[in-house]
């Protein structure tokens, strides 16, 4: 999956930056003229409000692909007050700052999927998503990330996909040595290996992967299987790739081995833990702190698996390095 781009906006003139960056992006994923316009608009208002409202505002826009077609999601994050009605924030004509009030409901109007997430004090979240024409229908799993170079870097050298087996779905997240493109290379060819040997199982997969980077950096790699008839997660992961299954109040934290794919790996293991209809997997490389609790976010778990994605981006992202955060959750009353 392509990186995201990760924006700063406390001052006005990073609005006219956020635009800009967001029209090279939809330029890039072939966008028409018109979803550009909308993309436009969305990413100018969603900067605005975090410029006005917001405290250590940031902005991430990730693309992401499904059924062959591209679209961007867009997170506003902010650390400020938080909203206390959110259903009265997109109502024309309501406003906090003396402005118009017009911000959240033109975004509404504009995207394809909204969601918002406030706790007051503690911040607000916003994800609003763009499907250049129509979205594709749901599929067996609904899955959102964040994945974001470390300041300074052109490239992540973290990377993540998802590949469906049959009913089931093989996610991998994989973060190469250092940074850069070398890294890069490493975690893209984890990648690479999952999509060309689907069939294997997530230890099967490890090993492959480790004769596969032999010749690069090397990388820390973790492989879920989600097995939606069986209700059970199978789990492989060399390296420090976390990992966590929230379900019914309960959270449990997968085991990763200690090593280096591709480099030194002495034991490819799975683990395998109950997943229940409704349970949510959550991976991260290094990039954030694995000391973070969804249990300090109240309904936090029920929402968009993107908007989960973008408040651990925000409160438990280091900041010293390449950031990837995958949130995957089975679509209920989904049979095909």
């Amino acid at each position: 999956m392509q990186e995201g781009i990760a924006l700063s906006v406390v001052e006005s003139s990073q609005v006219g930056e956020a635009r800009r960056a967001m029209a090279a992006l939809a330029s890039k994923l072939s966008f028409d003229p018109t979803a550009c316009g909308r993309a436009a608009l969305i990413v100018t208002e969603s900067a605005t409000n975090l410029y006005k409202h917001g405290r250590e505002g940031r902005l991430v826009l990730q693309p992401h692909c499904r059924g062959g077609v591209a679209h961007i999601d867009v997170l506003a994050l902010d650390k400020g007050p938080g909203i206390a009605d959110l259903n009265r924030c997109f109502r024309d004509g309501f406003s906090t700052a003396g402005t118009p009030g017009t911000g959240l409901g033109a975004i509404q109007r504009q995207a394809s999927l909204i969601d918002i997430y406030s706790r007051v004090p503690g911040g607000t979240a916003l994800l609003a998503r763009l499907w250049p024409d129509s979205a594709p229908p749901d599929g067996r799993f609904k899955v959102g990330s964040v994945c974001i170079p470390q300041t300074g870097e052109e490239v992540c050298g973290d990377s993540w996909t998802i590949a469906e087996k049959g009913r089931n779905a093989l996610v991998v997240v994989a973060d190469g040595l250092g940074h850069g493109l070398f890294a890069t290379e490493a975690s893209r060819a984890a990648v690479r290996v999952l999509h060309e040997n689907v069939g294997l199982a997530p230890a099967a997969l490890l090993e492959t992967m480790h004769h596969a980077l032999r010749g690069t950096r090397g990388a820390a790699v973790a492989v879920a299987e989600v097995d939606r008839d069986n209700e059970i997660l199978r789990y492989a992961g060399v390296g420090n790739i976390a990992g966590v299954v929230l379900s019914g109040g309960v959270s449990r934290s997968l085991v990763s081995h200690n090593g280096t794919v591709g480099h030194e790996a002495r034991k490819f293991q799975e683990y395998t833990c109950p997943f229940p209809c409704g349970a949510v997997l959550v991976m991260h490389s290094d990039g954030l702190s694995s000391r973070w609790s969804l249990e300090n976010y109240p309904g936090l778990l029920a929402r968009d698996p993107s908007l989960i994605a973008g408040v651990l981006y925000r409160d438990a992202q280091r900041g010293r390095d390449d950031a990837t955060v995958v949130v995957l959750r089975g679509s209920e009353g989904i049979d095909g």
